[in-house]
């Protein structure tokens, strides 16, 4: 979003990254005062309470102002940089390369939603402050109240427009509106090769979605390469406190939006954890025979991988444990999809992106996907549309060499697994004591509307396919 401080320059304010956020922290400046920059171009990296995200400047022109040092956190719809544009006289360039904060920057009375603006059509979209947001997990759930957009304002001639860039081989109109397009959706855009205009909106008040830009970009689309996994982080040195008795760190972002979901869906949700010890020498044995697989090469093989799998096939042959609770309509919402939750821990908290439509994922797809997902989750670009929509979630506890745990549902999901370590450990097999490869597994659901021979059959099945990872086929 943008407003007008003289003839040339331009504010850039922090949009709602996150669709209902109020703040947000800035992380890092990719840009400084003189510097040029371009429509789409990423100038800072900003955190939100549901993941770090990097914004594009919605124009082109020369820095002139950083509002905020990093590290500030920023209220939505505050200008955090000034850019001039071109036409205006070229910007001085201070002694000191970090700006410094303002002495009081005017903030609105509610938080501005994203929004885009060009030299010839200002644009503007404001949403209105949630009246009562209800704790949410990373990426799950917004406020229940209706938001209203401003209508779209008319044309006013200020200066002259940039020249805008040929996308797609389409120049877009000279006197034509700008596109209504939040910042993170522009810059997919301007990285796919597609031309706003030529796009059809789907959204409130003509916002172009994410989905509208893919849909625009799916003659043109090529398959990416199957990422690699990042490597485990290095162990952090210990920190030498000199005596000091006491360290009080900042709970916000991630975090503080995480400690706020757990205590909303542990005091919401009736929970009930159950239990069950399996023999998975015969899955463990697969996952070397499947790191073998010419059809496998290159992807992420290892236990999580077959968990999922096994997981899906037991919601398959058990769909009621797939819902979530309206409270409003005091409804069971039977999902016919599974957006499979993968909790990970990050150096900014837990966070919990989902693979989307997971049922319909081919042991290679959900390996690649598992994948994707790990690799982003480390490199803490995941997004937050990646973290919204979950329905039933795995948290493998057993990496840390822990047994097993009663893991809290996710506010809006019905049920949680947790995975155990897998340890070698003396087993009854064939009749007689021998070493097997064996895990606890944990279930918890919400007893609202999974009942207890439901949740069993689900853990059940679970148990059975690890057991006899066969069943993958004969029960798929």
């Amino acid at each position: 979003m943008t407003t007008m401080t003289d003839a040339s320059v331009r504010e850039f304010k922090m949009p709602d990254v996150g669709e209902g956020l109020t703040e947000a922290e800035i992380l890092k400046w990719y840009v400084q005062p003189g510097d040029t920059v371009t429509d789409g171009q990423v100038v800072c990296e900003v955190e939100t309470a549901k993941a770090a995200v990097e914004l594009p400047i919605p124009y082109d022109g020369v820095v002139s102002e950083l509002r905020f040092p990093e590290g500030t956190t920023v209220d939505v719809g505050t200008a955090i940089i000034a850019v001039r544009v071109a036409g205006g006289a070229p910007a001085p360039v201070p002694a000191q390369a970090e700006a410094a904060a303002p002495a009081a920057p005017e903030v609105p009375a509610a938080p501005a939603a994203a929004a885009t603006a060009s030299a010839s059509a200002p644009a503007s979209a404001e949403e209105a402050k949630p009246a009562a947001r209800q704790p949410v997990l990373v990426g799950y759930g917004v406020s229940t109240s209706a938001t209203k957009r401003r209508p779209r304002k008319g044309p006013e001639v200020t200066v002259p427009a940039p020249a805008q860039p040929e996308l797609n081989g389409h120049a877009p109109a000279a006197d034509s509106p700008r596109p209504l397009a939040k910042p993170p959706v522009r810059k997919l855009a301007k990285d796919l090769g597609v031309d706003l205009t030529a796009v059809t909106p789907s959204g409130p008040d003509g916002i172009i979605t994410r989905e509208d830009v893919h849909a625009a970009a799916t003659p043109a689309a090529v398959t990416a390469p199957a990422p690699v996994a990042a490597a485990p982080a290095a162990p952090a040195p210990a920190a030498s406190y000199d005596g000091v008795r006491e360290t009080r760190v900042p709970v916000k972002g991630v975090r503080k939006a995480t400690a706020a979901a757990m205590v909303g869906s542990a005091f919401t949700a009736p929970h009930v954890t159950e239990f069950v010890t399996v023999d998975v020498t015969r899955t463990m044995k697969l996952v070397e025979e499947l790191k073998q697989d010419k059809e496998m090469q290159g992807r992420r093989v290892n236990p999580l991988l077959l968990i999922a799998k096994a997981l899906l096939v037991a919601i398959k042959r058990n769909p009621d444990i797939n819902a979530s609770w309206d409270e409003a309509n005091q409804e069971i919402v039977v999902k016919h999809y599974v957006n499979l939750g993968i909790a990970a821990a990050t150096p900014r908290g837990l966070i919990v992106p989902n693979i989307k439509d997971a049922q319909d994922k081919t042991l290679p797809q959900l390996a690649d996907s598992l994948g994707e997902l790990v690799a982003t989750a480390r490199e803490g670009k995941t997004s937050p549309s990646a973290m919204q929509g979950g329905t039933v979630t795995i948290t493998n506890v057993g990496v840390f060499g822990v047994d097993t745990g009663t893991p809290i549902l996710n506010p809006g999901e019905s049920a949680i697994l947790a995975i155990g370590a897998i340890k070698l450990q003396p087993w009854v097999h064939k009749g007689k004591v021998k070493p097997r490869q064996v895990t606890t597994l944990a279930l918890s659901f919400d007893h609202r509307l999974v009942d207890g021979e439901l949740g069993s059959k689900v853990l059940a099945d679970v148990a059975a396919i690890l057991e006899q990872p066969k069943r993958l086929i004969t029960w798929a």
